[in-house]
């Protein structure tokens, strides 16, 4: 099923086409007449009897892009956090959202209220977790077959030596395993190496490693984003596990933002249940911008990019309580 939006340029920022920012370069400007064209579509693993529904949202020009595929905390789905795939589409990248079964929004649907909680911790398993990141490579080898396949949607879109891969809480913990997470043994059991960078939003450590062992070795570059406030009552993760993640990170090319203020859902569309504090309209295109410099710089090898992000360039879409820092 293909699907047409208009991106408004509501979220943030300078109405410039970015083929423009060359010499000033600028990860805020996008065409505001951009149209997302969406896709949703599905992978079949018949290895694990496993579909993975996928939202791809496409750049305008048809073309070789750049792919970041994201994926969703515990309970969400392939249409959440909607802001990122729309502004990285107008970013010109193909950008595919999964839907892992088993830890989506199937969890809590249909549930009374009362024992939705309960059901979301039985779903954060151990076993989901791996269902989760055998999902991609999966999803990574489906997206080389239709990028050959004459007819599809996808055909000679994707540019498969640039993957970007990204997610937030339960998709962070995604992430992390299949971009250089490190296990007991000291092993990377599920690092892809089609993968060349990873923003992870809402870090965390493993509960039974310390983060020295489990992130010492990550060898690609890693954008960690998290708030001052961002628990979650699922995971026992707090502030000194999520922090602890970029302590433990080898140095060179690795960022990490902190938002003032900023609770859990700071990354999803719009508030959770629970949550205590207003959210604050300065983080989302704080978000857009550091996550785009980032995909520039080390996806599309855009020299420009990398000096903003590793220069004062962040700052300017910051406000003075946010932490930022590379190594």
């Amino acid at each position: 099923m293909l699907k047409s939006y208009v991106f408004l340029l509501s979220i943030c920022c300078t109405a410039v086409p970015a083929m423009a920012i060359a010499d000033s370069y600028d990860p805020r400007s996008i065409d505001p007449k951009h149209v997302a064209e969406v896709s949703d579509v599905e992978v079949i693993d018949n290895t694990r009897n496993r579909i993975i529904p996928l939202r791809i949202y496409l750049p305008a020009q048809v073309d070789r892009h750049a792919v970041v595929l994201f994926s969703h905390g515990l309970g969400g789905s392939r249409e959440g956090s909607s802001y990122l795939g729309r502004y990285w589409s107008a970013r010109e990248y193909v950008v595919v959202f999964l839907q892992h079964p088993g830890s989506d929004e199937s969890v809590w649907k249909g549930v009374p209220p009362a024992e939705r909680m309960q059901a979301l911790q039985k779903a954060a398993s151990f076993d989901a977790y791996i269902q989760r990141v055998l999902d991609v490579p999966a999803v990574l080898d489906q997206l080389g077959r239709w990028n050959e396949q004459k007819g599809h949607v996808l055909e000679g879109r994707l540019d498969l030596e640039a993957i970007g891969m990204s997610g937030h809480s339960f998709g962070a913990v995604t992430t992390q395993a299949v971009s250089g997470q490190s296990g007991a043994g000291g092993r990377q059991p599920f690092t892809d190496k089609r993968i060349d960078a990873a923003v992870i939003m809402s870090p965390s450590t493993p509960r039974q490693l310390l983060a020295q062992k489990a992130f010492s070795n990550v060898q690609i570059p890693w954008l960690l984003m998290t708030g001052t406030h961002d628990t979650a009552p699922i995971g026992n993760q707090d502030m000194a596990s999520r922090l602890a993640v970029f302590l433990a990170l080898p140095t060179g090319s690795k960022y990490e933002l902190v938002l003032d203020g900023a609770e859990h859902s700071v990354f999803t569309d719009r508030a959770l249940p629970g949550d205590a504090k207003s959210r604050n309209p300065a983080h989302h295109p704080a978000i857009l911008a550091l996550s785009t410099a980032f995909w520039d710089a080390w996806l599309l090898k855009n020299k420009s990019a990398k000096k903003w992000l590793d220069g004062d360039g962040p700052r300017s879409v910051l406000v003075a309580e946010d932490r930022w820092q590379v190594k």
